[in-house]
C-alpha cells in the first residue's frame, strides 16, 4: 500500500463509476448552475467482533484524498513521491462497497464483509442503521448504514479485497476508537464518523 510511484495527474476522459454533469435552474426568479457527479449508491458496515471486543475497520489508499493533501502549485502531471509519500493518502474506514448489483443492500453489504474484511454473515443478520445522502454537494448519492456482530468463528477468508484492490483489515478497541475520534486531524469520512458515535451510543460508552 505505501509502494506508490509512476503517479501522474490527468483530466478524466471517460469513467465507469462517475459522470460529471452540469445543472441550470432558476430558483426565486435567479439562475443558477451546479456542477456535480453521478456515483453508485453504496452501503456501509460497523463491524463488532464480540469474541475479542473490538471494531473490524478498512484502511486503504484513496486518491483523491492523497491529491487533497498535495499543494495545488505541486498537483502537476508528475506527483513526487518522494516528497508526498502514499501515507498522505491512506484513509481508516468502515468496510464498505458500491450498489452495483441486482442483489438486496444487505446482501451486498454481506459480500463487502467477506471480501474485504473475511467473515462470512448471512445478509439476515445485518441491522439497517440508516441511510442518508453523502456528498451533498458534489453527489447527492446514497449510502445505507448496516451494524453486524461476528465472532472468530465466523473467519473464512484472509479479506484484503477482490482484483486489484488493497485493502488492509485493523481493529481497535472501544478505547482506542475514542482517542482516534479526537484527534485534530481524523482521516476518515464523516460517515465513519457518525458509524462510530452511534457504535458508542449503542453500547453505552461514557463520552471522554
Amino acid at each position: 500500500m505505501d509502494k506508490l510511484s509512476n503517479v501522474r495527474l490527468q483530466p478524466l476522459q471517460k469513467s465507469m463509476y462517475i459522470k460529471p454533469l452540469s445543472l441550470t435552474y432558476d430558483q426565486n426568479g435567479k439562475p443558477h448552475k451546479w456542477d456535480f457527479l453521478t456515483v453508485h449508491d453504496s452501503v456501509a458496515i460497523i463491524l463488532y467482533n464480540t469474541t475479542r471486543n473490538k471494531l473490524l475497520m478498512v484502511k486503504q489508499f484513496r486518491p483523491p484524498v492523497y491529491i487533497g493533501s498535495i499543494p495545488e502549485k505541486d498537483r502537476t502531471e508528475i506527483i513526487d513521491t518522494e516528497k508526498y509519500p502514499a501515507s498522505l493518502g491512506v484513509t481508516i474506514e468502515c468496510c464498505a462497497g458500491i450498489v452495483d448489483k441486482n442483489l438486496s443492500l444487505a446482501e451486498i453489504a454481506s459480500e463487502e464483509i467477506l471480501e474485504e474484511c473475511g467473515y462470512k454473515v448471512d445478509a439476515n443478520k445485518l441491522e439497517k442503521v440508516a441511510a442518508y445522502k453523502s456528498g451533498v454537494g458534489t453527489s447527492g448519492s446514497m449510502q445505507t448504514l448496516f451494524y453486524c456482530e461476528v465472532t472468530d468463528d465466523m473467519k473464512v477468508a484472509g479479506g484484503g479485497g477482490v482484483d486489484d484492490e488493497l485493502i488492509d483489515v485493523i481493529e481497535m478497541s472501544i478505547p482506542e476508537v475514542q482517542a482516534y475520534m479526537k484527534q485534530e486531524m481524523v482521516v476518515s469520512p464523516p460517515s465513519f464518523m457518525f458509524a462510530m458515535q452511534w457504535f458508542l451510543a449503542k453500547m453505552k460508552v461514557p463520552a471522554v
